[in-house]
């Protein structure tokens, strides 16, 4: 998966999760993302422009550290 945005992601089903690390090492959970968008994502060629079409803007998130712990939220209207 080379990107020049994103180092990688994981996504949890059971709790519709997706966690992207990013490589300037910053990492972001994004709540309730369907099972079928982490499936795209993962099938894209390009994961930024996938990320920045279809994830970024329309999935609330918080900064998390890579242990999981603390961290800021955002949700769609903060943006």
């Amino acid at each position: 998966m080379p990107s020049t945005v994103i180092q990688s992601f994981t996504y949890e089903p059971e709790r519709r999760r997706l966690i992207v690390t990013f490589v300037t090492g910053r990492v972001y959970e994004y709540a309730d993302v369907p099972a079928g968008v982490a499936a795209n994502f993962r099938a894209s060629f390009s994961k930024g422009v996938f990320f920045n079409e279809h994830i970024r803007e329309n999935f609330t998130c918080r900064e998390i550290t890579a242990e999981g712990a603390g961290g800021r939220s955002r949700s769609k209207a903060d943006r």
